[in-house]
């Protein structure tokens, strides 16, 4: 088992190609891949549940299965457990799955139960960026999930910590947001598959906790993404308006500064998703989460 840290980034539609233009990438080399993945659940969701993510991944050069298990998520830094193996057929090999220990967890009903739930596909972009805190993989994604007839834009910025410390990442994403708009995101394509599938998004209660309030606002905004539900983009104001009624010094102003940004576009205006917006929502989530 490897371990995964990483950031993830939601991005508007013209946040892929002014990222493409950035500085800190245009210079460096990059690889280019084409991904399709199929996401595996029971019936039933024991896997989703579980917060357990399982996929086959078709590279263009072979066929690798991949186990995720769903560890701390803030601010959009989350740490994973990851098992990652090549298959040569494209069907799970339930044999290697059985040795893991998430799935033993769950039992040989479950695995009996597996079947294909949703896919996404996407253009994939890497780059390294080396740098004095850690060394980075950048990974721009766009594309498509798809499930049950239902379609949603994957348009993501994915930054894994391959060696040093994560403040690197957030140093890296801060860097990346004095020119590219994007915003923190924690909703997996599993998660985000999942509930396309079921047509349905549902958020955590949040209490007066500042770290609550502020994930509910960032998964309201992924239910938003991809549901086109105005109703979510008011539930990240209402968690906003909370976390500055706090009165918290090293909050209140970043947080402020998102809910105007909300309060001011119209429900189907996407137009907050900005510079301004990305540095706010940064600066909260840093504060929150790794102080300085």
């Amino acid at each position: 088992m490897s371990q995964e840290i990483e950031l993830k980034l939601a991005l508007p539609p013209e946040g892929p190609e002014r990222l493409r233009r950035h500085p800190r990438l245009a210079a460096l080399p990059a690889e280019d891949r084409t991904l399709a993945n199929t996401y595996y659940d029971t019936p039933d969701g024991a896997l989703e549940a579980a917060r357990v993510a399982l996929r086959i991944r078709n590279t263009g050069k072979g066929r690798v299965q991949t186990l995720k298990t769903t560890g701390n998520g803030q601010g959009g830094l989350s740490v994973r457990g990851e098992w990652e193996w090549p298959i040569d057929e494209n069907r799970l090999d339930l044999d290697g799955l059985k040795t893991l220990a998430p799935m033993q967890a769950l039992g040989d009903e479950t695995l009996a139960a597996l079947a294909p739930r949703f896919a996404t596909d996407f253009a994939r972009r890497t780059w390294i960026v080396d740098g004095e805190q850690g060394r980075i993989e950048v990974a721009l994604d766009d594309g498509e999930v798809r499930a049950d007839g239902r379609r949603a834009t994957i348009r993501e910025l994915e930054l894994e910590l391959k060696d040093g410390d994560p403040a690197a990442l957030w140093a890296l994403a801060e860097e990346f947001a004095a020119s590219v708009p994007l915003r923190p995101a924690t909703a997996s394509k599993a998660a985000r598959g999942a509930s396309l599938g079921e047509g349905r998004w549902s958020l955590p209660a949040a209490d007066d906790d500042p770290a609550a309030l502020y994930e509910h606002t960032i998964l309201a905004l992924d239910a938003l993404a991809d549901s086109q539900d105005s109703h979510f983009k008011d539930e990240a104001r209402r968690s906003l308006d909370r976390l500055v009624a706090l009165g918290d010094d090293r909050l209140t102003g970043p947080a402020a500064t998102l809910l105007a940004a909300l309060s001011h576009q119209a429900p189907e205006d996407d137009a907050w998703l900005d510079v301004a917006f990305g540095q706010a929502a940064l600066a909260l989530a840093r504060a929150l989460y790794a102080p300085a």
